[in-house]
């Protein structure tokens, strides 16, 4: 049977890392991070990362694991957040793994094994130049006689993706539509309660989303993304191309309006809100709280605490 352990999602501002953190005190756990813009280092106001007050003395994991002009993969957090995991189970503690990246954390549960592929190989780096020279869709139309279901989910413009199954198929011989269809069958890494965020109303939900932006811009964003740039951290790399700081960057290129900007990064995270709950709602599994107008911590340890005992841990 696969160790146990809990899992905290919901979607941006709904409260996953305070009930993580009470969660940790009460059943002695620490925190695995499932953010996938919060493992970039100097990336702070923008991804909501946790201060050290707000960690309150909780181990967390999975946070500034990587720079900014990295790319980090879904295959990568599995394989670092897996170690953490497993290392606050030998210790004989609870992992929480805590965050709204819905593809790491049903990645991390499912036992799924990627094909292992290195990013700075002569062979991407042949693929990435074809990309530049011949374009997405001449590349797209050499996958889709290799690998003809994945080539259909993807749009020529998805140059990332293309390269990548391209790359797996070129140097494992292998499609990533067969890798995927032989790990399904893989048993789930572990065995795990998922504990949903969510409000009542969409309105709340949106007020404080709208109120976190409002504090981000306060403590600094702006600066933030133009220290980011200053440092040399290219514009189009994955970490920039996150809500936040993809807006503020267009807006510090252009016309320095920051206030637009923020006016654009509480519309974006509305919108990535909502697709966040439509991808947690997939889990028949999951056990839900729902807020109303504001987050009552202290009924959701006590429900929490329930949910855990039924389970088991």
């Amino acid at each position: 049977m696969p160790p146990k352990i809990l899992v905290i999602v919901g979607p941006t501002a709904s409260g996953k890392t305070r009930l993580a953190v009470e969660l940790a005190h009460e059943w002695n756990g620490e925190v695995v991070s499932a953010d996938s813009m919060q493992v970039y280092r100097r990336m702070d106001i923008g991804t909501a990362k946790p201060t050290a007050e707000e960690m309150d003395g909780i181990p967390h994991h999975m946070i500034d694991v990587a720079d900014p002009g990295e790319d980090f993969s879904a295959a990568r957090y599995v394989e670092m957040a897996s170690a953490c995991v497993d290392g606050i189970l030998a210790r004989g503690r609870l992992p929480i793994v805590a965050g709204g990246t819905g593809l790491y954390i049903d990645s991390l549960l499912s036992g799924r094994t990627f094909a292992h592929f290195d990013p700075d190989s002569a062979l991407r780096a042949q693929l990435e130049e074809r990309v530049r020279r011949e374009g997405g869709q001449a590349l797209l139309d050499e996958l889709a006689r290799a690998d003809p279901d994945t080539a259909a989910r993807l749009h020529p413009n998805d140059e990332k993706r293309i390269v990548r199954a391209l790359e797996v198929y070129l140097s494992t011989g292998k499609t990533i539509t067969q890798h995927n269809r032989e790990t399904l069958a893989l048993p789930p890494r572990y065995d795990a309660l998922t504990i949903t965020l969510a409000f009542q109303r969409r309105e709340d939900m949106w007020a404080r989303i709208d109120h976190r932006v409002d504090e981000m811009m306060e403590r600094g964003l702006a600066q933030e993304v133009r220290s980011l740039l200053d440092s040399g951290v290219p514009e189009k790399c994955t970490a920039m191309q996150a809500i936040g700081y993809k807006e503020m960057a267009a807006a510090l290129r252009g016309d320095g309006d920051v206030d637009r900007a923020a006016r654009e990064i509480q519309l974006r995270s509305r919108q990535y809100a909502k697709r966040q709950l439509t991808w947690f709602r997939r889990n028949g599994a999951a056990r839900w709280i729902t807020w109303d107008s504001e987050p009552n911590f202290a009924q959701a340890l006590q429900v929490s605490t329930g949910y855990l005992e039924d389970f088991g841990i």
